[in-house]
């Protein structure tokens, strides 16, 4: 299996302990995202470490204050960098007021570019914002790999994600009791369109929850992705790594 988004300078315990952790769980790759450019030195320094760890550069919403041409230079040195294999996390949050939304969407739309510009795909976080952050996609994106991290999606919009070829990736808040309606659209998502992600530190899924999260625990979320789908846990991992494959080239 494979965690497609983690925070491993966030986690503790140190990325050592949790490589060795996930590759004892059978998980074999981790993409390490960046959201700032201390968040961002250390995803590179992670990859550069940890042959099972890759890179994904960019500037989360909440910390998009400020975002000027500087900050997208910075980003578009480290997109050069051969472990770096995403751009973002970037998008939208309208959850927390901790970066103007005009400063959020400049951030975001910079990132389009930085990806389209470098050939890699776009890491987007949304928290509600939906209907901007997909808006804003829709009409600046086209080309553009996309993936909707922590997918959170009600099932009457999955239908408009798949027709844009967006890839859904789910967290461990799949496998909580009341989120009924994303497993109801995680059974709507085509294969070729599945991830499976941590979200480490965070998100924990349901066996562990409460504790902070890691990339080991990615499988507990996959194991759920495949019953709700009504597949084996190795028709799942098979999907998953093979689109993980294709997106970030390892």
């Amino acid at each position: 299996m494979v965690d497609t988004h983690a925070h491993l300078s966030a986690c503790d315990p140190p990325g050592e302990e949790l490589v060795a952790a996930a590759r004892d769980a059978d998980v074999r790759r981790i993409l390490d995202i960046g959201m700032d450019e201390e968040g961002n030195r250390a995803a590179v320094a992670a990859a550069e470490a940890h042959d099972e760890v890759l890179a994904s550069v960019g500037r989360h919403p909440n910390s998009a204050a400020g975002f000027d041409d500087r900050a997208a230079e910075a980003i578009e040195a480290l997109a050069t960098h051969d472990r770096v294999r995403a751009i973002g996390e970037t998008g939208l949050d309208y959850y927390r007021d901790r970066a103007p939304r005009s400063d959020q969407e400049r951030a975001f739309r910079t990132q389009i570019e930085i990806a389209r510009s470098a050939g890699l795909p776009l890491v987007i976080h949304t928290r509600d914002a939906l209907d901007d952050t997909l808006s804003l996609l829709g009409a600046e994106a086209e080309g553009v790999p996309v993936v909707l991290h922590c997918f959170s999606a009600p099932p009457d919009r999955v239908a408009e994600v798949v027709e844009q070829g967006w890839h859904c990736s789910f967290a461990g808040n799949l496998t909580y009791r009341k989120s009924d309606g994303l497993r109801e659209a995680a059974a709507m998502v085509p294969d070729e369109l599945l991830l499976v992600e941590t979200d480490a530190p965070f998100l924990a899924p349901q066996p562990v929850r409460g504790k902070p999260n890691q990339p080991a625990n990615v499988v507990a979320t996959a194991q759920a992705l495949a019953d709700v789908r009504g597949i084996s846990y190795a028709e799942l991992e098979r999907a998953v790594e093979a689109n993980a494959a294709r997106l970030f080239g390892w």
